[in-house]
């Protein structure tokens, strides 16, 4: 053969491999579900954000400790997965205190009461970060009104945070797309390939500081983060229960000359209020006695604390989870 018949069918025997290996990986998945006696779901968040490693390493971790478990991670949101776990569809998941005490209560963007959930875990702080190239000429939110933007997908948090603060200033998706901008809903790598092709000015993400996403925009093609005016910040926080103000600080991104006030809100881990009591019990304890591996998946898992474990719920905490937090003197 030839250079470029062996290069072909190097490529054809490479490709046979990769798929081979995805069928052995699809039937050990199969294997483990079918002889586990529960399976446990999770939603987390999308590629390129903090959530989706963090519950990949979380789940493996419940399937390697908890005997008889089967698990899996998929992406989500703050309010889908809300709705994801309340409808059954995940068990597990990652939220904000916020957001699950709206969906409990049938508030904000919830359109019925969400009485299936249950607190699992209050965990770090996140941030609103908004950033616009550097070359940009939008200075602040008032300069967004035909703006191309790319706050999120429909059912996420951060989505929801600049809806807050569209309204305050005046305007909404509806103005931005009448005055010829457009507005995305895709997800973090979508809006990372949008902001480098220049098909969007502003990426927006309530998320994890620093976050991996604006740190790729960092490098190229070069971003500047949009903060809040005081009285702005003061007025959504106080319109909206549940906001708390946030600062991404100078430290945070290598571009940023200043801290940058903003939203903030409070990652929290929820379940399903029919697991059974011994498996969250199990669930809790496998959570805390491994912290230090999810740290190393995250270093902002560094913020997470077993005695602020409750701090801040605001619904019903699942009878499993509270044994142990009873147990270890947090509740």
């Amino acid at each position: 053969m030839n250079h470029f018949q062996n290069t072909v069918m190097g490529e054809i025997k490479m490709k046979k491999t990769v798929k081979l290996l995805a069928i052995a990986s699809s039937f050990a998945f199969l294997a483990n579900v079918a002889n586990a006696d529960t399976f446990i779901k999770m939603v987390s968040g999308p590629s390129g954000g903090s959530w989706y490693p963090l519950g990949a390493k979380i789940m493996q971790t419940f399937q390697a400790k908890i005997k008889g478990t089967a698990t899996s991670n998929t992406s989500g949101g703050g309010i889908s997965n809300v709705m994801s776990v309340d409808d059954g569809d995940a068990q597990f998941g990652f939220t904000y205190a916020h957001t699950v005490a709206n969906g409990y209560n049938g508030k904000g963007k919830f359109k019925k009461a969400r009485k299936n959930v249950r607190y699992f875990a209050t965990l770090y702080p996140a941030a609103f970060q908004v950033a616009v190239r550097a070359d940009s000429k939008i200075k602040g939110f008032e300069d967004m009104k035909a703006a191309n933007i790319s706050p999120g997908k429909p059912k996420w948090t951060g989505t929801a945070f600049c809806e807050s603060i569209l309204k305050d200033y005046g305007f909404n998706f509806d103005t931005i797309k009448k005055n010829g901008g457009v507005v995305h809903m895709v997800s973090y790598k979508e809006s990372v390939a949008l902001m480098k092709d220049g098909q969007a000015d502003v990426f927006m993400a309530a998320t994890s500081v620093p976050q991996a996403s604006f740190l790729e925009l960092e490098n190229s093609p070069g971003i500047r983060f949009i903060g809040l005016p005081p009285h702005r910040l003061d007025r959504i926080v106080k319109n909206n229960p549940g906001y708390i103000k946030a600062v991404i600080p100078s430290s945070a991104y290598k571009t940023n000359p200043f801290d940058i006030p903003t939203l903030g809100i409070v990652t929290s881990a929820i379940v399903h209020k029919d697991l059974p009591d011994d498996l969250v019990y199990k669930m809790a304890k496998v959570f805390w006695e491994n912290h230090a591996e999810f740290a190393k998946v995250k270093s902002i898992w560094n913020k997470v604390i077993l005695k602020e474990a409750v701090t801040g719920s605001a619904i019903p905490i699942h009878p499993g989870v509270a044994k142990y937090y009873k147990e270890v003197g947090v509740m």
